[in-house]
């Protein structure tokens, strides 16, 4: 990825701009030093612009670095395909390359894995191609062993259930499906711990609202009462509608005892493994789209109180002393209007 030429096209300014001012920031120059000292290298870049380029470099340069460490640690493995780099070079966000990448993290011991060591990875990869005359049960007691802890047909059932719920929760399309469906059809829904309690946060007791359409101070607000213990905070999503999306990609056959048996995989990958991780990437992006916005209306105040008149009712005339480029004059109306 050229990242200096993916900032340059967010921006819609020219790629020598961008690549200047990168470079002074590679030296070690803030954004303030950049926009009011070396104007004529970046060809007057805003001090906002530039702030927009200094985030977008840093997040990019994140991005390309954990590429090649996921990239690194699959290929370590012996599992790195080249479908699958190809995937994960194209990945335009962090969460992409994480979807990405799930199936092959290190992770404690699950109990998929556990059943793994069983020798029940067959018997899930059986059931997930199982034709009509498959017998579920009968197929299962094959499976019985002493010797690996597999003592009655409902633990071989259970071990491959396990083992297909974990499969579907590391499959990067569902994921990024489900969270696209959550965000736009989910509620962020809050609850008092106590409901006789006095706190600041008494408006968010008995709270619902869309996930898209929740402001950025309400996020705060909620994260700020969940914190101090008096909110109980929670993502409610459209869960029947996720299953569904799932039972329609995963059940295949015509086999009544093996789609009974997929749907209750399928609900138990869902609500033990997706909606957790799910509503942790949605509360995270909310909270951080919610700083970003609080920022910029922060820096939006802050200009109106430091435009204001500094003498009510007189012009003021502001000089900047410079050699090199020359004075700056501003000068300021008795409204404030420079």
């Amino acid at each position: 990825m050229d990242i200096n030429a993916v900032i340059a096209k967010e921006l819609g300014v020219e790629n020598w701009r961008v690549d200047a001012a990168v470079q002074l920031l590679d030296e070690g120059n803030t954004v303030p030093f950049i926009a009011r000292y070396r104007k004529e290298k970046t060809g007057t870049l805003t001090d906002e612009q530039l702030r927009d380029l200094d985030e977008r470099l840093k997040y990019l340069r994140n991005l390309e670095e954990r590429k090649a460490s996921v990239i690194a640690s699959i290929e370590e493995q012996g599992k790195l395909t080249e479908d699958l780099k190809k995937r994960i070079e194209a990945a335009e966000t962090l969460v992409a390359v994480e979807d990405l990448y799930a199936p092959y993290k290190q992770k404690k011991r699950t109990r998929a894995m556990i059943a793994k060591e069983k020798g029940l990875l067959p018997f899930a990869q059986e059931i997930m191609i199982a034709g009509n005359s498959f017998n579920l049960s009968k197929e299962a007691e094959k499976y019985i062993s002493e010797e690996k802890e597999v003592l009655t047909a409902e633990d071989a059932l259970q071990g491959a259930s396990d083992i297909i719920a974990e499969d579907i929760s590391d499959t990067a399309e569902y994921r990024a499906h489900i969270r696209k469906l959550t965000f736009e059809k989910g509620s962020l829904t809050a609850a008092a711990k106590d409901k006789d309690a006095e706190s600041v946060y008494e408006n968010y007791y008995e709270y619902s609202e869309p996930i898209a359409k929740v402001a950025g101070y309400k996020t705060l607000a909620l994260n700020r009462g969940e914190k101090e213990k008096f909110l109980t905070v929670k993502v409610e999503a459209p869960a029947d509608e996720i299953r569904s999306y799932l039972e329609k990609n995963l059940i295949l056959s015509g086999n009544t005892e093996v789609n009974e048996f997929l749907k209750a995989a399928i609900k138990d990958s869902y609500d033990r493994l997706l909606a957790p991780a799910i509503e942790r990437d949605i509360r995270n992006e909310l909270s951080e789209n919610a700083e970003d916005s609080a920022i910029t209306v922060f820096g939006k105040n802050l200009e109106q109180l430091l435009m204001q008149p500094p003498v009510a009712g007189r012009n003021v005339l502001g000089w900047d002393p410079a050699f090199r480029t020359g004075c700056k004059l501003a000068v300021v109306d008795a409204t404030g209007k420079v």
